[in-house]
């Protein structure tokens, strides 16, 4: 069964990126809509096949392929499920030589920077570590949401009271993929768990829909999944009973420093009082011009005064 399976997937990835010769009528893979549903159940944990098994037959069957011979098994699965979820060109050639335990796996470490973050939580001796507040509350509290461009959506980055996340597009394919390298990880103790603290960290930013809409908002998140309600399901049901170590984790420095900062009172003070009088134009000329009254009010009493204080009345 597992060679049959392993021959499908083969054909399937080699007919996708043209390096295999295709029959004009064939049932399979002239539908193109079936390609996202074959590529969410390659990614199932339960359809895992040994990915050394994938790579022999891949050698073996490498003389049957009409273009492409020089590229590795590895080079064809990126680039066949770049069509479900585009990465940049570089990350082909990051990861041309990766292997994994299967398709799951290897899918899953090729959006591990390598090699994985290994810090140290700056904490203090009374100090715990908490999990961060939603994305509205962070926003009340000043801290400013900033997309950030790169490789992989795990480059998460807190500087100087600004939250860099890298903007995901949420659909079918990318909810499977996050859901079953969550599974992955709390089935398989010896693996990073970045997926996990990823889903956790999303899982804390929408607490609500309204924390949904506000990151579509910021253009950190682009929502193909369904409405707001659907997305905060998901994220609030994909952390939910979930295995999680806050103080060992490559965000953990991020939750010390955001909580840090959120909790900051001039930081909250600052951000509402740019929220009440700078959220607009029409609200920062009404500010402004409050202002120059409340100066010239206060000149025109001083000059009232003056006279009266000692001082010499002007112009004798």
């Amino acid at each position: 069964m597992m060679v049959l399976d392993g021959l499908f997937i083969i054909e399937l990835i080699s007919k996708t990126l043209s390096v295999a010769p295709s029959d004009p009528d064939d049932p399979i893979f002239n539908m193109v809509w079936i390609f996202p549903f074959l590529g969410r159940d390659l990614l199932r944990l339960e359809n895992q096949i040994p990915f050394f098994v994938l790579q022999t037959l891949f050698e073996n069957t490498r003389v049957t392929r009409s273009c492409g011979a020089d590229r590795s098994l590895a080079k064809l699965i990126l680039g066949f499920f770049n069509y479900m979820m585009e990465r940049p060109d570089g990350v082909l050639e990051r990861f041309g030589n990766l292997e994994g335990k299967h398709l799951l796996d290897f899918f899953r470490l090729s959006f591990i920077p390598p090699p994985p973050p290994q810090q140290k939580p700056r904490i203090g001796e009374d100090e715990l570590l908490e999990l961060i507040p939603s994305a509205k509350k962070l926003g009340a509290a000043g801290i400013e949401f900033k997309p950030k461009k790169g490789d992989t959506v795990l480059a998460i980055r807190f500087h100087n009271g600004v939250l860099e996340i890298p903007h995901i597009s949420i659909d079918d394919f990318v909810t499977a993929f996050l859901l079953n390298s969550v599974a992955f990880e709390q089935c398989y103790s010896h693996c990073p768990k970045h997926m996990t603290t990823y889903a956790t960290f999303m899982g804390c930013l929408i607490n609500n829909p309204s924390d949904a809409e506000f990151l579509c908002e910021q253009k950190i998140v682009e929502n193909y999944f369904g409405t707001a309600d659907d997305l905060t399901h998901f994220f609030n049901n994909l952390g939910k009973e979930v295995s999680f170590d806050i103080g060992n984790n490559y965000l953990s420095n991020v939750f010390v420093d955001v909580n840090e900062y959120s909790r900051n009172g001039w930081h909250v003070r600052w951000a509402e009082l740019k929220d009440t009088y700078f959220n607009s134009p029409w609200s920062f000329i009404s500010a402004l011009a409050a202002s120059i009254l409340l100066l010239l009010t206060m000149i025109q009493a001083f000059f009232a005064v003056y006279p009266f204080a000692g001082g010499k009345p002007f112009g004798s």
